[in-house]
C-alpha cells in the first residue's frame, strides 16, 4: 500500500522522503519516480513537514513512530504525522499523546480500497484527530484518495475503519456460506449471483469479489492474514468498550481456519475454500444444476 501511495504524492509534484523495512523498494521508487531514499524513519522526519506511514500492525506503528530510530527522534515541532495503518485505537491515542509532548500533531487516518485503490489514487480515508490539522494537510491526502471522511477526535478514524471491516468480513462469511450451500443444493452460481444482485441482499463486496471466486482467482488485493489481524483489533475494541461481538468472533475463527489451511497470503475471498473443502464442492463457473441430479426423491 505504501509504495503506490508515496508514488502518487511524487507524481503530484511533492518532494517526498522515503523509508521502508524493505530498502530495495525505497531504492526502486527513488530511482524510478524520484524522492529521497532514507535509512531510518528518524531520517525521514528530519526532511518532512507532513509524514504519512502505512504499516501492518500496532507494534510496527509504535516502533516506526516512537522506537529507537523512530520519527519522534527526528521530527520538528509543528510537523504533522498521519498514520494510515489499521491499528489499535487506544494505542493510537497513546502515540498521539507522546507526540503532543514534542508539539507534533497526529492524525489517525486508516484507509480502504486495497491495492487497486492505492495504485489508482482512489483510496477512502477515515480521519481522527484535530479537525483544524486535518484541513491543513487535506490537500496532501488528495493525490492518494478521493473520499476523505473526518470522523472526529483521536482514534475515531480507526474506530470507523474497524467498523467498516467488521461489516465487510461478516458479509463475506455469509456470502461464502450461502454460495456453498446453493451450489451443493444444485443452484447455478451465476444465477444465484444474479438473484442476489437484484434483491435486498445486494452487496458491493459480493458484486466485486464473486467473479474472482468463480474463476478461482485468489491473487491478493487484501490478504486473509491482514483481515484476521483487523478482526483481532475489532474484538479488542469490543472488549474495551463492553460491546459483545459474537458473529465477528466466529468469523475470525473461519479466517484462522483459512490461514491454517495455507491461505494466509491469498485474498480474503479465498476463505470460501475452507467451507468448500468441508462440503465437498467448489463454487466455480462450471458449477451448476447438473451436480444436483438424482438427489431428490420420495
Amino acid at each position: 500500500m505504501g509504495y503506490p501511495m508515496a508514488r502518487n504524492l511524487i507524481r503530484a509534484g511533492h518532494e517526498v522522503a522515503l523509508w521502508s523495512h524493505n530498502s530495495s523498494k525505497v531504492q526502486k521508487l527513488a530511482t524510478e519516480a524520484g524522492g529521497k531514499a532514507c535509512g531510518t524513519p528518524r531520517e525521514v522526519a528530519a526532511h518532512a513537514e507532513c509524514i504519512f506511514l502505512c504499516v501492518g500492525t500496532t507494534e510496527m506503528a509504535r516502533t516506526v513512530i516512537l522506537g529507537e530510530n523512530g520519527l519522534i527522534h527526528g521530527v520538528r515541532p509543528g510537523t504533522v504525522i498521519a498514520d494510515a495503518s489499521t491499528i489499535s485505537p487506544s494505542v493510537s491515542r497513546q502515540i498521539g499523546a507522546e507526540l503532543k509532548k514534542r508539539n507534533v500533531d497526529f492524525l489517525d487516518a486508516p484507509c480502504t480500497g486495497s491495492t487497486p485503490g492505492a495504485e489508482g489514487g482512489t483510496l477512502t480515508f477515515m480521519v481522527g484527530g484535530d479537525r483544524t490539522i486535518f484541513e491543513k494537510v487535506k490537500p496532501l491526502f488528495e493525490p492518494m484518495g478521493k473520499k476523505l471522511y473526518y470522523c472526529g477526535g483521536p482514534g475515531l478514524g480507526l474506530q470507523a475503519k474497524l467498523t467498516q471491516n467488521l461489516v465487510l468480513s461478516n458479509i463475506l462469511m455469509a456470502f461464502n456460506e450461502g454460495m456453498v450451500l446453493a451450489v451443493k443444493g444444485g443452484v447455478d452460481p451465476k444465477l444465484m449471483l444474479e438473484v442476489l444482485d437484484n434483491s435486498a441482499a445486494k452487496s458491493g463486496l459480493i458484486s466485486y469479489k464473486a467473479p474472482f471466486v468463480l474463476r478461482r482467482d485468489f491473487k491478493t488485493n487484501f490478504s486473509a492474514k491482514w483481515m484476521h489481524k483487523d478482526m483481532g483489533l475489532m474484538l479488542e475494541s469490543g472488549q474495551e468498550l463492553d460491546v459483545p461481538l459474537p458473529m465477528t468472533s466466529l468469523a475470525r475463527q473461519m479466517f484462522q481456519m483459512a490461514i491454517s489451511s495455507g491461505y494466509a497470503d491469498e485474498d480474503i475471498c479465498s476463505t470460501i475454500k475452507v467451507l468448500e473443502e468441508l462440503a465437498g464442492v467448489q463454487v466455480t463457473e462450471q458449477s451448476g444444476t447438473e451436480d444436483h441430479k438424482g438427489k431428490t426423491g420420495a
